[in-house]
């Protein structure tokens, strides 16, 4: 880890500005800067993961998991998603065929674990560009929602956090994360519900759609973050990695973002942007009776 010559709080709080900054400075952007953004979170994420999975004594390929992410976020930017199925098959088999001429043991591990870095830290995080490059006639992108997104997120850690110190009792999940209350939870659900509204009025968006975008936000940003700290506890480490000075490694930073990202895009692409597919599955479901 850096030493930045700071206390600890004082060395999260200038990481996270600084972080911040970038990220939503590259969101606006868009196009080739929100790519390079997340093929450069996307490659420490992956190596940290790997890293992880190795102390467990898991070896998932780096290198497998590496050219997933670089085709999957070629796929991506150039919108072919005509091509998503295929790159996830072939590369899937690619894991099989990696073990299967390295040989190295725990097979089925090695191999379920490559298939899972491929999700989560390549497929899922991607979802980032489609949800900012949604349009249509009453909204121009999906930066709007990116931002409501990443609003709920910061409000729920900071909601989890000030309330689960000052009133929390009851243990979320005491075996993944002991210091999680249930009354943290609760009042990081509040918040993340309070900011999305706020910036739905920004983006002239009704108040009970703000309100479920919220909820859906606060929700998965805190499974994700559990499902973080599983991957953790079950390799037997505290962090992910040391990459960012007072917050651990990337993935304890994002791991709110994994789940959220893929889930706020198709809520938004279903319910806003083309709300005919609902209409569309709607009608098939009632055929079916």
């Amino acid at each position: 880890m850096f030493d930045l010559g700071l206390n600890k709080n004082a060395t999260r709080m200038l990481t996270g500005f600084i972080m911040g900054t970038i990220v939503m400075l590259c969101i606006i952007w868009g196009d080739l800067a929100l790519l390079f953004l997340l093929a450069f979170m996307l490659i420490m994420g992956s190596r940290e993961y790997v890293r992880m999975l190795n102390h467990k004594g898991f070896y998932p390929s780096l290198r497998v998991i590496y050219l997933t992410e670089a085709i999957l976020a070629t796929v991506v930017y150039f919108k072919r998603f005509d091509l998503v199925a295929i790159t996830l098959t072939i590369c899937a088999m690619c894991s099989f065929m990696w073990v299967l001429f390295r040989g190295r043991q725990p097979y089925i591990a090695n191999v379920a674990t490559t298939l899972l870095g491929m999700v989560y830290c390549g497929w899922f995080p991607l979802h980032l560009i489609f949800l900012r490059d949604l349009s249509c006639n009453k909204y121009d992108s999906g930066l709007g929602f990116v931002v409501l997104m990443f609003t709920a997120i910061l409000m729920t850690d900071i909601g989890c956090y000030y309330v689960g110190t000052k009133f929390g009792k009851h243990k979320l999940a005491p075996v993944i994360s002991p210091n999680k209350t249930i009354e943290g939870s609760i009042g990081g659900m509040i918040c993340a519900v309070i900011g999305a509204v706020i910036i739905g009025l920004f983006i002239d968006l009704s108040w009970y759609i703000a309100v479920f975008a919220g909820i859906i936000c606060t929700v998965f940003a805190q499974i994700g973050d559990l499902c973080e700290s599983l991957i953790k506890r079950d390799a037997g480490v505290k962090d992910s990695g040391t990459s960012l000075p007072g917050h651990g490694g990337f993935l304890d930073r994002t791991d709110s973002f994994v789940l959220t990202i893929p889930v706020m895009y198709y809520f938004c692409k279903c319910f806003i942007f083309y709300p005919e597919w609902m209409t569309t599955f709607t009608n098939f479901v009632k055929g079916l009776f």
